[in-house]
């Protein structure tokens, strides 16, 4: 299998490609290995390279599908790199909007400064679904919230990085990460010796590190897992990461409430739980606190979490900055707290509460994507220009109908790698689109784990990368900025 068919098209930005036969100068290395393989190899390489997942259990699940619920996450073995120079850039622009994020849901709980200095609207916090006025004087350990997101992001036909939305609640996605990189440095070994390619597998001790910053003060705290079993989406996650860290995965049934602390139940009796990773929306983490009908969360443990003798990362009511609405006003946070520009643009978004930009999305519903502020995955979305009309026409009720749950922007032309496909003619090279998601730790400063989760589009010409909605992932390569790293 050989580039030299291959066509990167006009109006994309090509990760590996300025042009026909015009590799980047950081992705030569790889196209010449690519070209020194026999006749069929990468083929082969690629069949090995998913049978190595499958037998790791890579999977992910889909609740309502006929099908089955669990399913193997195609991956691709063509890896996207990122030159030294731009992931520096990234990475700054990163940490700059973590600190603002978690400044602007500290504030959202305490003071309200930037409400009432009428940066945000009130009304928008009022009204947002992640607001938890449970948590308003929460106090949790340095003041930190968010302990790790996966910030989306996407480039533009001209190269231009956005940030597509931010993940702060539970943010799934980093085991393919660390999964997908033991299948490729299997499978290209030479290139990790030559290319300088940073390393990622030391996220589980990065994230176990950040988990133990939330009590310095304990000597040797017990950290578990909670999951909400396994028919969550992430389950496979969940337990990879508790198993890389070297903690216990648990259930809400398996923690109790006692003496004023949380306890795991172990065959030796009770034994108190310090830190919590959660993996549980905050709604369902206690019946007695949120919603009265979850099964999956444990009766009492919010109140141990306030009164200070639980650490739960991420922090309760970070939920207030996932929220898409929201989202739009990140660079004016930037700007508020820090006194600085955003390094990374957002994508130009319009609210659909306020009656101009409504006015405008309505009139424009063919050409843009309409999201719902607290959905994920790909669901409650629009995308205007493959939408029919009559489609178009009941999500233009529905906007109407509950104009705060809706934000619309542009239809980017996302940038494209090169994925080897089979549409019934055989194995070839096509430029399918992809974002990435990076994973943001904050402990004792803020971290940027090097690469994150590049998703590809796998149906041909689809711009929805999610892994319900038909898509896949691919291995990021960062550059080191010295080669002997």
């Amino acid at each position: 299998m050989r580039f030299d068919a291959y066509d990167p098209g006009e109006g994309f930005y090509d990760e590996l490609f300025l042009g026909r036969n015009q590799p980047r100068p950081e992705a030569i290395p790889l196209i010449e290995r690519i070209h020194s393989l026999e006749e069929g190899e990468l083929q082969q390489r690629q069949t090995a390279a998913q049978a190595a997942l499958f037998q790791m259990g890579v999977t992910f699940n889909v609740y309502g599908d006929s099908q089955g619920t669990e399913r193997i996450f195609p991956f691709d073995i063509i890896p996207r790199i990122v030159s030294a120079s731009e992931w520096q850039r990234l990475e700054k622009g990163l940490k700059q909007r973590i600190h603002a994020l978690n400044l602007f849901i500290d504030d959202v709980y305490h003071d309200q400064k930037i409400l009432k200095d009428g940066v945000i609207p009130a009304e928008l916090i009022e009204t947002a679904k992640g607001f938890l006025r449970p948590c308003v004087g929460l106090n949790p350990p340095g003041r930190i919230w968010c302990h790790v997101t996966g910030t989306d992001l996407v480039r533009d036909r001209d190269g231009t990085w956005y940030v597509l939305e931010d993940n702060l609640r539970c943010p799934s996605g980093i085991s393919y990460v660390l999964e997908n990189r033991r299948v490729m440095k299997s499978t290209f070994p030479s290139l990790f010796n030559t290319m300088g390619i940073r390393p990622v597998d030391d996220y589980p001790s990065h994230l176990l590190d950040t988990l133990l910053n939330l009590v310095p003060h304990l000597a040797n705290p017990t950290v578990v897992v909670l999951t909400p079993g396994i028919y969550n989406s992430a389950y496979f996650e969940h337990s990879f990461l508790a198993q890389q860290m070297g903690v216990e995965l648990v259930e809400g049934r398996d923690l109790v409430v006692a003496d004023g602390y949380l306890q795991m139940r172990t065959t030796k009796g009770l034994q108190r739980v310090d830190v919590i990773y959660r993996r549980i929306d905050d709604d369902f983490i206690d019946p007695l606190a949120f919603r009265p009908d979850s099964l999956l969360g444990v009766p009492g443990l919010f109140e141990v979490y306030r009164s200070g003798r639980l650490a739960i990362a991420n922090a309760l009511g970070t939920g207030v900055a996932d929220d898409k609405v929201i989202y739009a006003y990140v660079p004016q946070m930037i700007r508020y707290y820090l006194g600085e520009e955003a390094i990374l643009p957002n994508v130009p978004t319009y609210l659909c509460w306020d009656p101009k930009d409504q006015a405008y999305v309505l009139e424009n519903l063919d050409k843009l994507v309409v999201k719902a502020a607290n959905e994920s995955g790909g669901y409650g979305m629009l995308m205007g220009s493959q939408a029919t009309p009559a489609e178009r026409s009941a999500f233009a009720e529905k906007i109407r109908a509950q104009p705060r749950n809706y934000i619309a922007q542009p239809t980017l032309c996302l940038s494209r790698v090169p994925t080897l496909v089979d549409r019934g003619e055989g194995p070839r090279l096509e430029p399918c689109h992809v974002d990435l998601r990076p994973y943001i730790l904050y402990g004792k400063e803020i971290y940027v784990h090097p690469g994150g989760l590049t998703r590809v589009a796998l149906k041909k010409g689809s711009l929805v990368v999610n892994s319900s909605q038909g898509g896949g992932s691919k291995d990021t390569w960062v550059l080191c900025a010295d080669p002997g790293c």
